[in-house]
């Protein structure tokens, strides 16, 4: 039995419950994947979006949908190193990548203020435009559980509002495609299971304006690793702590909501309080 096989053994095996199970039901409770489909799986080189790949290739084998899968890696502006050690990751796990290049990092550079946000939004653009030209209609991404629970306390401690990563979203600046996040439902602790389990090396952020970004399960000192940490010390004293938070984000009582905003309307309990 070849490497890759192992590994794709390994997920509908060892971690069939873990990772398989949480994986399939992201994509049925939301609906991400549809019959006719051509989908533009996105890989990072991290072990997130890496995974991601392998569990949208068995899909494609045991799924009644009918899709087609495009996986796509966009380099930045990598080193060689990273850049090596992503396609030789695609090899040993028999992902078909096509790689295509762009010059974000050099021109993230020199911009001095929010430069992450800058690269979030041009990474995103450009891989809205790839896949459109691909003809597909969606893109993928590997987010998954953690990143989900961390963006709403970041969005609820740091921007002051109640607001959720989504399993699904259209794209409003590119007609006609739809991004999806099948690892939803997936925790960061089980694919780092899965990849320690399966001895493989990944490429962490690979970004160049943060030199001690290379390789391994951590990343640098964040906001996000901030909420790591601050769930982590509260799973102390609640084990279940990070479940109640993301089940929350899907039983919001707007019978208790002082004020919500749908769009750019605003709306407040004070609006139908005496009727």
């Amino acid at each position: 039995m070849e490497k890759f096989e192992e590994v794709e053994r390994s997920i509908v095996k060892r971690f069939r419950k873990s990772i398989w199970s949480r994986f399939i039901s992201a994509i049925k409770e939301y609906e991400l994947i549809k019959d006719g489909d051509r989908i533009a799986v996105c890989i990072s080189g991290g072990k997130d979006s890496m995974l991601m790949a392998k569990c949208m290739q068995q899909l494609q084998k045991y799924s009644e949908i009918n899709f087609e899968a495009e996986y796509i890696v966009m380099d930045p502006g990598y080193n060689e190193i990273n850049r090596q050690r992503i396609i030789e990751n695609a090899e040993v796990l028999n992902v078909p990548v096509k790689i295509f290049n762009t010059q974000i990092y050099d021109i993230v550079a020199n911009v001095e203020e929010t430069p992450c946000y800058l690269c979030a939004r041009m990474r995103r653009g450009y891989l809205y435009r790839y896949a459109k030209e691909s003809g597909c209609n969606k893109i993928s991404l590997g987010h998954h559980f953690d990143d989900v629970i961390e963006t709403v306390l970041m969005s609820m401690l740091y921007a002051a509002e109640i607001k959720t990563m989504m399993p699904k979203l259209k794209s409003t600046n590119h007609e006609g495609m739809e991004l999806i996040r099948p690892m939803y439902k997936v925790r960061e602790e089980d694919i780092i299971a899965w990849k320690r389990y399966n001895e493989l090396d990944f490429i962490r952020c690979a970004c160049r304006l943060t030199e001690n970004c290379v390789l391994g399960d951590d990343g640098i000192g964040s906001k996000r690793q901030e909420m790591k940490a601050l769930i982590k010390r509260l799973r102390q004293t609640n084990p279940h702590i990070d479940t109640n938070i993301f089940r929350s984000i899907h039983s919001v009582n707007l019978d208790t909501i002082i004020g919500y905003r749908k769009g750019e309307e605003k709306h407040s309990f004070l609006d139908d309080y005496d009727n």
